[in-house]
């Protein structure tokens, strides 16, 4: 493996990309409420669906397993290195993280596959820039399918109290919309130029206990939270790493824990203000394709996640709240947390300017077209 690759592997996820930004707003937002709006320490911690984030917790320490067993970082090298253009290697990346996203969560996919893109790109000339943005568009599309792809889809499982396979059932026609998109952008905008990728010096080692061990633990876990028995699988995920793999809760992105909290925090609060509460009411965004553009327009301001917890009291068509902050991730580079993840880890300049270019339209062509679909 190649010195980037390595640092890229070994490096924290909550440390990748330089700082928390966004924690420390979170934390100084949730300072300012203190001082204006005071409640006691117990109020403050029913403002945290604890749910999401235990739910969320246990799917980034059975992911770290995952990676930390090499399987996935060895496959994908296995498969890259059999390409022999940019587009296939493109349509490789992005089914990956389209795939990847919908088991083991859209930033955890992120940082499997964008470290080892960066790493094909210091190997070969490739679009580095645009093959990133499109990992972005595909996470945001493939982890949108499933109850456990993505935090907003955990807030809205719970909340909706659907089984794991019906609310896949309820996404499935707009995540196809997305995904058709998606492989037509990558087709249009990648050309089947040719490349020629090097050998890697060392081969990634596989640790096939580890990996055994976290698909036992993905399947149990995904069970426990199906019948909501959330804190006999945490404890189990939790118990079993910490006495047969310890390193692996050191890698968890805690930092992104503490994000998820403090959002429900703040936008709790700021939901209950008088301003927003006569806004929301004032607007006719219950439900149908109302509700599905409000969800669509938040999320480019505050993130889809965020937008999901604000909008939740105001919208009672669960569908159309639940693909509108899916279809939000795409536009601008706010609508998604994922989407800052992958430029942050990319390291790319000019990732901003490359990123709006492809999904801003991106985002308009999915939204009408779901929209449609919703409407037939």
């Amino acid at each position: 493996m190649t010195s980037s690759a390595a640092e890229a592997k070994a490096t924290p996820p909550g440390e990748q990309g330089g700082g928390n930004g966004l924690l420390w707003v979170l934390v100084a937002v949730a300072v300012a409420f203190a001082f204006m709006r005071p409640r006691a320490p117990m109020d403050w911690l029913r403002l945290v669906d604890w749910e999401t984030v235990g739910a969320l917790a246990g799917l980034l320490a059975i992911t770290q397993g995952v990676e930390k067993s090499g399987m996935l970082q060895a496959t994908a090298q296995r498969l890259l290195a059999r390409t022999h253009n940019q587009r296939s290697l493109a349509l490789l990346l992005t089914a990956s993280a389209s795939f990847l996203s919908a088991l083991v969560t859209n930033d955890v996919s992120l940082f499997l596959l964008v470290p080892l893109t960066r790493v094909l790109a210091n190997q070969a000339h490739l679009p580095l820039a645009r093959l990133v943005v499109l990992e972005a568009l595909a996470v945001n599309a493939g982890s949108a399918l499933t109850p456990i792809g993505n935090p907003q889809n955990l807030y809205l499982w719970h909340r909706s109290g659907e089984s794991f396979f019906a609310f896949m059932a309820m996404m499935g026609p707009t995540v196809a919309v997305m995904l058709f998109w998606l492989f037509v952008a990558v087709w249009l905008l990648v050309p089947r130029t040719p490349i020629a990728l090097k050998p890697e010096a060392e081969a990634t080692p596989v640790q096939p206990r580890l990996l055994a061990l976290a698909g036992v633990l993905f399947v149990g876990f995904v069970v426990a939270l199906d019948r909501h028995w959330l804190l006999a699988g945490l404890g189990a995920v939790f118990g079993v790493f910490l006495v047969a793999y310890p390193r692996v809760l050191r890698g968890i992105d805690w930092a992104l824990l503490a994000i998820i909290a403090l959002m429900f925090v703040d936008l709790r609060q700021l939901a209950e203000l008088p301003a927003v509460v006569a806004l929301l009411n004032h607007w006719p965004i219950t439900e149908g394709w109302r509700a599905y553009l409000a969800a669509i327009a938040a999320s480019q301001f505050i993130s889809n996640v965020p937008a999901a917890i604000l909008l939740d009291g105001h919208v009672r068509d669960l569908p159309a709240l639940a693909a509108g902050v899916s279809v939000g991730g795409f536009g601008c580079v706010l609508g998604s947390l994922a989407n800052l993840i992958a430029l942050r880890l990319a390291r790319v300049p000019h990732g901003l300017r490359e990123f709006h270019r492809i999904s801003i339209p991106f985002l308009l062509v999915c939204a009408a077209s779901a929209l449609l679909l919703r409407l037939g």
